[in-house]
């Protein structure tokens, strides 16, 4: 049975001292590295003595008593039934866009401009509001027209440059 003047410290490895705390300030502390210990140990990267515990910080790299544990790299291989040998790394796919569409985007975006340069000056502030998110309601008033008029003149006006681009798209 534990005492109720039971003291608590906290090895502060800055320092080298140790620091008198309520339980609260202790069990705060722990709380995390304890948790952090314990999936560290459940993987056997964390082999750190009972004795040793107050040292943990949870800065694996500096500690001694650290180890690889199940860790596997994405150079880790793995050999099928067939006898032939895979990568992990071979099985990420390659999320950066081929230059065959970086191209094709950049035809697209100029024909774009081009038109929207083209367009009259209502025309152009319809697709300025557009590109802004506004709602049709405070683009029409901004316009100064009925909603009905903006959204047929905004879907007008989609339709002609929609026309104009439809070799890219």
């Amino acid at each position: 049975m534990q005492s109720k003047d039971k003291q608590y410290r906290i090895f502060l490895k800055s320092t080298h001292q140790w620091v008198p705390v309520s339980k609260a300030e202790f069990d705060n502390y722990y709380r995390d590295i304890n948790a952090y210990r314990r999936r560290q140990q459940e993987h056997g990267r964390c082999i750190c003595p009972p004795s040793k515990r107050y040292l943990c910080d949870m800065d694996c790299g500096a500690c001694p008593y650290h180890k690889g544990g199940n860790e596997l790299s994405l150079d880790y291989s793995v050999t099928d039934d067939s006898g032939n040998e895979k990568r992990w790394l071979d099985d990420l796919p390659d999320d950066k866009p081929s230059i065959q569409s970086v191209i094709e985007d950049r035809e697209l975006l100029n024909a774009l401009y081009q038109r929207l340069d083209e367009l009259d000056p209502d025309g152009r502030r319809i697709c300025d509001l557009i590109m802004q998110g506004r709602s049709e309601r405070d683009a029409a008033a901004e316009l100064g027209m009925p909603r009905n008029t903006f959204v047929y003149r905004r879907d007008k006006l989609l339709a002609v440059l929609r026309e104009a681009l439809k070799d890219f798209i």
